[in-house]
């Protein structure tokens, strides 16, 4: 789902083997899954994903696109195109932010490109831009 979420602009296709063999992408899935890593698959009624929402810790000395600082886990969310704005990516979001509460986490962050219609979600659930970078924004969620 990584793939989806480099991915979400139409016509803006990149090959699945060149996002997952980049170290930008490549740092949110390798060695899946180390302590402190969490995420939720949806399926559809036949049992194939459909979507995923995930987040990592990564470390200051290789930060993600939306790193905010130590011990802050960086959230990720790819949803198949057919099914995007039918409420998976929400209901992916929701699950992961109540697990990451349960886990004892203040924040979560994200980094989003503008443009990106889930902005839109991000705000509605409770994502304030932190930081304005170059054609993106960085979110973060406190969770408690």
């Amino acid at each position: 789902m990584v793939v989806e979420a480099a991915n979400w602009r139409a016509g803006g296709i990149r090959p699945r083997h060149e996002v997952l063999s980049h170290p930008f992408h490549a740092r949110y899935v390798a060695g899946w899954m180390r302590s402190g890593d969490a995420g939720f698959v949806a399926v559809d009624t036949h049992g194939a994903p459909i979507g995923a929402a995930w987040y990592r810790t990564l470390p200051r000395s290789e930060p993600g696109f939306g790193y905010v600082g130590t011990g802050v886990p960086e959230l990720i969310i790819g949803v198949r195109p057919i099914w995007r704005a039918h409420g998976v990516g929400r209901a992916l979001l929701q699950a992961l932010c109540e697990h990451a509460r349960a886990q004892g986490l203040a924040r979560l962050s994200l980094s989003v490109e503008r443009g990106n219609f889930a902005q839109t979600l991000y705000r509605s659930e409770g994502f304030a831009v932190t930081h304005a970078g170059f054609g993106r924004d960085t979110m973060v969620k406190r969770l408690r």
